[in-house]
């Protein structure tokens, strides 16, 4: 009985990823996350409007999008701080993509964005029910690093305009905004960067002296009411500093997405590209925000409660949806214990837009722009990133490529040029397992296999160890070292393989095996086996490998290993020999 209950709660866990959670959420954390939320759904406000402008999508529906999908990506997630919703490069595809079908803002073009959130929710949650968030393993940690760093200066680069009070051209590259804030320094308002400046310095002492208390919203209202007071004293004319804006008071009206297979069929590499990236953004931000806080992800989990989120805001007006940078790291920095923070933001959102939307009149764009680069700016691991250019010249490399993709070149091809130059050096480092010829220690008294280095070697019997897996991309390297190996020692006749450090054999590796052992046998010796794991054997085994390998050649004691191997060896170069290499050779006289 205690058994059923047992597995009943374990697959209600699974099946609510919130109740893992649970046990964590008390009066201080609920409060914690309550202050967390409430800065999340004000800097969701202009951001919401702004991303839906650039989907092509009337303004309301970045708010829309900031709702459900934000509740549900929570509840169903792994991540205790990622915050789902519209972003600027999911808004940047959808409108790229869907602009060929539709003209942006229009009822069919709302209607292909709301489907094709369905589709992408429906990817999602099919790839997570498939167990195929192993493939974020594959995402390293010098990639979430350099991609970090990237979309931190991106975030401050997009929100240059809104911090200098410039008006910069639409759809402009990083360099392009860096060259043009260069050569329009003298068109800055000084007003509005004061209220940025204000804002930002106001996150920044208040973290440091009270870091207790919520400073992110500290500065949002330090710096709001130090552009209400100047537009008041001296005239939103003369200032600069621009408003928000008023907003209306509209819940998310329900939407039905279009079941038509012929708009799926239209739709479907759109579909399948977005899934791609928001599941890559998301888990990367979900990552990035764990290797600063210590929880860790579950990628299967991130896909579903991705694809959930997706799913449900299709029904309630959203778009697609996908983890937030800034966001996240704002909810993060906020002092968010639990993903309640992100419940509460999507909550208080629909909260403020239904009785204090005419109040975001009063929330200068400046001073969003200040908080932004405040988060952007802790979003830079600078710890890390003097770790890695310390240790590891190849993961430099991996991280120095992902951070200028992201700044160069689009975000989700930034973070897959950073996945494949990984990979690269993986399997560069995989396809040449070390090699190295070891030998008794005359030393020790069990007589240990170590270095050959300054100790004496049989001159029957070589023994080689080899660390890694024998699969096909290493057999060309390995089967290279022992031809030379063949070459260099003719007399060795006889070899023994310390295989502890072969965790897979895979049909090339045992065909490699199979061909030393021929190879060993036309020589006059044997090949032997110490230490072959279980795995590697029943792949010898199922392959019919074994017969020609001969079982009674492989040993898992290095007693019963040299003992049997040394009565096969020629007793009369034996005795010309003084060496002593093995216990068993003090058996034979001089």
């Amino acid at each position: 009985m205690i058994q059923i209950n047992i597995r009943y709660a374990a697959l209600l866990r699974k099946i609510f990823p919130f109740l893992r959670w649970k046990h964590r959420v008390n009066r201080e954390t609920a409060q914690a996350d309550l202050i967390a939320g409430l800065t999340g759904a004000a800097l969701v406000l202009p951001q919401g409007v702004a991303f839906a402008t650039i989907a092509g999508m009337p303004p309301e529906y970045g708010l829309y999008a900031s709702m459900v999908p934000a509740i549900v990506a929570a509840l169903f997630g792994s991540s205790w701080h990622l915050v789902s919703g519209p972003t600027t490069a999911a808004s940047i595809v959808m409108f790229s993509a869907l602009s060929a079908h539709a003209a942006p803002g229009s009822e069919q073009y709302i209607a292909l964005a709301i489907t094709l959130t369905f589709m992408v929710g429906v990817i999602q949650l099919v790839m997570g029910m498939a167990r195929l968030g192993t493939l974020v393993n594959f995402i390293s940690h010098s990639v979430i690093v350099g991609f970090t760093a990237g979309a931190a200066i991106l975030i401050m680069t997009k929100q240059a305009d809104n911090f200098f009070g410039l008006k910069l051209p639409l759809g402009e590259h990083f360099y392009e905004t860096l060259y043009y804030l260069w050569t329009h320094w003298t068109e800055l308002h000084p007003l509005v960067s004061l209220v940025a400046i204000v804002t930002l310095v106001t996150g920044i002492v208040v973290k440091l002296r009270w870091p207790k208390f919520p400073s992110m919203l500290a500065a949002l209202i330090i710096g709001s009411l130090t552009a209400v007071l100047l537009n008041l004293v001296l005239g939103e004319a003369t200032t600069g500093v621009q408003m928000v804006g008023a907003l209306p008071r509209q819940l998310p009206p329900l939407s039905i997405p279009e079941f038509s297979v012929g708009i799926f069929r239209e739709l479907a590499p759109v579909a399948l590209a977005m899934t791609l990236f928001a599941l890559t953004e998301a888990v990367s931000i979900a990552r990035s925000i764990s290797m600063r806080s210590g929880q860790p992800i579950e990628g299967n989990q991130e896909f579903i409660g991705q694809g959930l989120s997706n799913i449900a805001g299709s029904f309630f007006s959203a778009y697609v949806a996908t983890g937030s940078f800034n966001r996240s790291g704002a909810n993060y920095d906020a002092g968010a214990r639990t993903p309640l923070a992100a419940v509460f933001a999507g909550i208080l959102l629909l909260v403020v837009v239904l009785l204090f939307a005419p109040l975001t009149a009063y929330l200068p764009k400046a001073a969003m722009a200040g908080l932004l680069f405040l988060v952007a700016w802790r979003l830079i691991d600078f710890h890390h990133i003097k770790s890695i250019m310390r240790a590891d010249r190849k993961e430099t490399l991996v991280m120095s490529v992902t951070f200028f993709g992201t700044l160069f070149l689009e975000l989700e091809f930034a973070i897959l040029l950073g996945v494949m130059l990984s990979l690269m050096i993986y399997l560069s480092r995989t396809s040449k397992p070390k090699v190295v010829a070891r030998a008794p220690d005359p030393d020790s008294p069990f007589r240990q296999f170590a270095s050959v280095v300054n100790r004496p070697e049989c001159p029957q019997l070589k023994l080689i160890r080899i660390d890694d897996s024998l699969y096909f991309g290493a057999v060309a390297y390995v089967r290279e070292m022992l031809r030379r190996i063949r070459e260099h020692y003719p007399e060795q006749k006889h070899l023994l393989l310390l295989t502890k450090g072969i965790n897979h054999v895979d049909i090339a590796g045992a065909e490699l095996l199979m061909d030393e052992a021929t190879a060993r046998r036309e020589m006059g010796g044997e090949l032997y086996l110490y230490r072959l794991k279980d795995a590697a054997t029943d792949v010898l085994e199922r392959g019919g490998y074994m017969q020609k390998l001969n079982r009674a050649n492989m040993y898992d004691s290095k007693t019963q290993a040299i003992n049997s191997i040394f009565n096969k060896l020629d007793k009369s170069i034996c005795e010309r020999c003084d060496k002593r290499i093995f216990l068993e050779c003090s058996s034979i006289k001089s």
